[in-house]
């Protein structure tokens, strides 16, 4: 909570106004900026980049306890579709009118996730030969931050031109945490950072003086318009973000690093422990007790009553197999069977 509101008053805010405000040289310069390409995506990427150098590597790093795994698969769909969903409004309300112009960031929004989670979606194809939908999504993720700087300036056509660059450099961008030797979890520097960057330069080359005038807004516009120094001002801003968000985010990581209770890293009791149970004491499920793996080193190959086996009865299991009712001497004494872990009980 404390670093929340420190990063979002001296990181966002100083951005923000300089993107957006009045009087922001980033505005005055003339570098465009529909929905947040800067002061949203590429400095909370920047930010991420920053924290994940402070926090260092997790405990275990590297190893197959620590592969990167999605942990749900559903739970990263829903989480896509909600995005997606907000992001009409994210995009299509930075128009500030129920006007044409907000009705077209609504298009290409749509249409440069749709690339974006496809165009990864056939990346990931070519290593796995699998159609993922966890490569879809987070495609779609990548479009999606591509095309909010340029929403309110660009046509059809060049959003799914956006799309196809952001998926393309935002699945390519997801190696870079190994160049770095950082341990990011999530790709937010690659699909935020990356991908706030690959915006604000297709912004410059694909922006239209005509799209922006569906509600009235004058620009000089982009490359269609001949106005080739605008690539210039977007770079000019996304250096300027960049270095602003990842200086300041590391001085507040020290700052609240050397200060009683405000540290952000775990301990590596906690890490052994889990962070769930350490600092809250509970689990986000708690009947699963060890994960398969585990469970196949410490019962054996070979195999192995369930829990259902056990409600049957091992007689009755012997006749599903064998068609005919079997002895007693199949049951096997109480000091055979014992508790498995996760809950089952397993003969020996």
């Amino acid at each position: 909570m404390v670093f929340i509101f420190v990063w979002l008053t001296i990181v966002y805010c100083p951005i923000a106004t300089w993107t957006w405000g009045p009087n922001g040289w980033g505005g005055g310069l003339g570098a465009l900026d529909f929905a947040g390409g800067s002061p949203v995506h590429i400095s909370s990427g920047t930010a991420s980049l920053a924290i994940a150098f402070y926090l260092g590597k997790r405990r275990g790093y590297g190893t197959e306890r620590l592969a990167y795994k999605p942990h749900n698969t559903t739970y990263v769909v829903l989480g896509t579709v909600f995005l997606w969903f907000g992001w009409f409004g994210f995009n299509g309300g930075s128009a500030l009118g129920a006007n044409l112009r907000a009705a077209m960031a609504c298009v290409v929004t749509n249409l440069a996730a749709s690339v974006g989670g496809i165009t990864w979606m056939l990346w990931d194809y070519r290593l796995e030969r699998k159609w993922s939908v966890i490569g879809f999504c987070s495609g779609a993720i990548a479009g999606l931050v591509g095309i909010t700087p340029a929403a309110g300036f660009v046509g059809a056509p060049a959003a799914v031109a956006i799309g196809f660059v952001a998926g393309t450099g935002c699945n390519f961008a997801t190696k870079l945490k190994f160049l770095f030797g950082i341990d990011e979890t999530l790709d937010v520097f690659a699909s935020h950072g990356v991908g706030g960057m690959i915006g604000s330069i297709m912004t410059a080359l694909l922006a239209q003086a005509s799209v922006a005038g569906f509600d009235g807004t004058e620009i000089d516009g982009g490359w269609p318009d001949h106005h080739y120094i605008q690539l210039g001002y977007q770079l000019a801003e996304i250096v300027a973000t960049t270095a602003w968000s990842f200086t300041i985010t590391s001085l507040i990581c020290w700052v609240m690093h050397f200060i009683p209770g405000l540290r952000l890293r775990a301990s590596e009791e906690s890490e052994i422990v889990g962070i769930d149970d350490a600092y809250l004491g509970e689990f986000a499920y708690d009947y699963v007790g060890i994960d398969p793996e585990l469970r196949l080193h410490r019962i054996g190959s070979g195999p192995t009553m369930t829990s259902g086996d056990v409600i049957d009865g091992p007689a009755m299991m012997h006749e599903k197999r064998h068609g005919s009712a079997a002895s007693p001497e199949m049951a096997p004494s109480d000091s055979e069977v014992t508790d498995a872990p996760g809950g089952g009980r397993h003969d020996q």
